[in-house]
């Protein structure tokens, strides 16, 4: 299934089980130092959603974060052409904002244009939503290199 009009299937019943999907997966987190459990749910331009959830070591440079595991396992399974529609995060403790980090924006934007769509818990636990370019308006991107 490909999205071709990609808004139009962005349906409020699509977030949210996208949304539902992020604090699903949240629940598998691994997040013993933290404690701050953490899920994504990617939408692909096929219509495909993967999920990932963050996943702590004591070594704290080696942890992975939710939306990078979905990334990562987007590829995985979809090859390395994959293009994001949307990004759904979730954190156990839905009274407690959760947006992407910095490396996770970046991440995002290798394979998004700055149309995706994120939605994450805002300050008091409210469903929020913005664009990747509101979230990181100067990306590094291939262009940079030359």
């Amino acid at each position: 299934m490909s999205l071709e009009n990609k808004s139009q299937e962005l349906t409020p019943q699509r977030i949210h089980a996208m949304r539902e999907q992020a604090a699903s997966v949240a629940r598998n987190a691994y997040a013993p130092y933290s404690k701050f459990f953490v899920g994504a749910a990617v939408l692909l331009e096929t219509g495909h959603t993967v999920t990932g959830c963050n996943v702590e070591n004591a070594s704290y440079r080696l942890t992975s974060c939710a939306e990078q595991a979905a990334i990562a396992r987007a590829v995985a399974e979809h090859g390395a052409h994959i293009r994001i529609v949307a990004v759904a995060v979730a954190n156990a403790d839905a009274a407690v904002a959760c947006q992407p980090c910095g490396a996770c924006r970046q991440t995002i934007a290798e394979f998004a244009e700055g149309s995706c769509r994120i939605f994450y818990p805002g300050e008091k636990g409210e469903a929020s939503e913005c664009t990747l370019a509101d979230l990181l308006p100067s990306s590094f991107s291939s262009s940079s290199l030359t």
